[in-house]
């Protein structure tokens, strides 16, 4: 018998289905690989295509020789598999035939899409909370986390009066996010569960998990104040110090002698008895008169006897105040300066009021500050990305809302001004703003006005980062960025 006539009388394909269903979660593009697994795989994939033999039961019965995709429209929902089967109908004779399985893609919401969609379904939350009026460490949290791409995992994300939620569809993840805090920034954590459901039958519970995290409730540029055995422990600093950078501990400076200390978390949350007295809203601005140095040097910092004059005795009169500080290599005269005028504040702490009256001093300068109206007048060339956040219940009222941009742009001047600041975060280039609508002669010539008017600090461009978009019609060309590039 020749191999038409045997064909004819014989199909190796019997039993094999030629149409099939595949289901597929059109939320996170995911399709189902039964009984419970969802799997992620791209349009005529390796992955995608052992899914679809795998749902032919009977091709275990042939010998498969090739399988490969037919094209189809993307959005017919229709997959179709071409086969290539050989069998043995008679003795010494093997047969191959070649046909085609479609598959209609079928949509199917999958169990962790469903959780999000529909509303009180997470199984563990993280509260974080600060215990601080402002919420500068907040804005810089939020970076690390998008840096770090650590809310990947998150379902929701709620901003609550002091703080945020985060919501989580396993346990699993929840603790990794609170892992993740404690390493940016020393915290404390307790956990607290929740009753959902039982089944009595199976001895089955269906819990929700709570995780509190609490941030350490000091900030840069807080003047913090100790009991003297805390600062003994400390290598004998003094009890009245400066923080100057919060990291996965504090960094705090004598400066009066540039003594520093680190306090961790674990230092920290023993006692509780380092307590900020002044924080950024007692800042006051000051002009400098004179800069001594006379002592010795410390990284950035060097200790000299600054001469500074409140703003509102400025010419005036002649009260100055000569001051011990640790921003000699910072300052000079004419500059202005933030700092914390301890004569006029009204300071309610028990272990500040039992310090010698002698070893306090009248002001502690804590940064150079920068002329208002030169600040407003520039346009930043950078910008940040920020989490898709629910505002919760409570809409924000008017004055909470002016806070919250004022102290979102005094997180963005502690950005230009501090380089090692932004050193964990990501800057990207804002193709919006002016210079990128300019041509490069005139482009050249902002620049160098801007830089000869205005002495305050600005990000480089090589530190910017180039956002992905669609559609860059307004961005700059490759000979404009080296011409930038090379003018910087």
């Amino acid at each position: 018998m020749c191999v038409n006539c045997v064909r004819s009388i014989v199909d190796i394909t019997e039993g094999i289905p030629k149409q099939a269903t595949i289901h597929w979660c059109k939320n996170c593009e995911r399709y189902l690989q039964p009984p419970a697994t969802w799997m992620a795989c791209d349009l005529e994939s390796r992955e995608l295509l052992a899914l679809c033999l795998k749902k032919l039961k009977s091709l275990s019965k042939v010998r498969l020789i090739d399988a490969g995709f037919v094209w189809t429209e993307p959005h017919s929902r229709r997959i179709k598999v071409k086969l290539t089967i050989q069998k043995e109908v008679f003795a010494a004779t093997i047969l191959q035939q070649t046909f085609e399985v479609e598959y209609v893609v079928a949509s199917m919401m999958c169990p962790d899409c469903t959780r999000i969609m529909a509303q009180n379904t997470w199984k563990a939350k993280v509260q974080v909370r600060q215990k601080v009026d402002h919420q500068r460490t907040f804005f810089y949290l939020e970076q690390l986390i998008l840096k770090h791409n650590a809310h990947q995992e998150t379902i929701n994300i709620v901003e609550v009066k002091g703080g945020l939620d985060f919501h989580f569809a396993q346990r699993a993840h929840a603790i990794k996010m609170v892992e993740f805090l404690g390493s940016m920034v020393p915290t404390r954590s307790k956990s607290s569960e929740q009753l959902i459901s039982s089944d009595i039958h199976t001895s089955t519970s269906n819990y929700k998990f709570t995780y509190a995290v609490e941030l350490i409730p000091i900030c840069k540029d807080d003047l913090v104040v100790m009991p003297k055995k805390t600062a003994n422990s400390l290598g004998h600093i003094a009890p009245l110090a400066l923080c100057t950078r919060v990291g996965s501990s504090v960094h705090i400076i004598d400066f009066k002698t540039l003594q520093v200390a680190e306090v961790s978390g674990l230092t920290y949350w023993r006692n509780e008895d380092i307590i900020p007295i002044c924080s950024m809203r007692d800042l006051k601005k000051f002009y400098v008169v004179d800069v001594d140095l006379v002592g010795p040097r410390f990284g950035k910092y060097a200790l000299a006897d600054v001469t500074v004059q409140r703003m509102a005795d400025v010419g005036k009169n002649d009260n100055v105040i000569i001051v011990r500080s640790h921003l000699g290599n910072i300052l000079n005269f004419g500059d202005l300066v933030f700092g914390y005028d301890l004569l006029t504040s009204n300071i309610n702490s028990e272990v500040f009021d039992k310090l010698n009256p002698d070893e306090v001093p009248s002001l502690v300068l804590v940064k150079k500050g920068y002329a208002e109206r030169r600040r407003k007048r520039r346009q930043r060339n950078w910008k940040l990305q920020s989490l898709n956040k629910d505002e919760g219940d409570l809409a924000p009222r008017k004055h909470e809302e002016e806070r919250k941009v004022a102290d979102f742009e005094a997180f963005l001047r502690d950005l230009e001004e501090d380089p090692e600041l932004r050193q964990g975060i990501n800057l990207y280039r804002d193709n919006s703003a002016y210079y990128s609508r300019c041509s490069c002669r005139r482009l050249r010539w902002w620049m160098m006005t801007t830089k000869r008017a205005d002495d305050a600090p600005e990000i480089p461009l090589e530190e910017l980062l180039n956002e992905l978009s669609i559609g860059g019609g307004d961005d700059l060309n490759d000979d404009d960025d080296d011409e930038m590039a090379t003018m910087e």
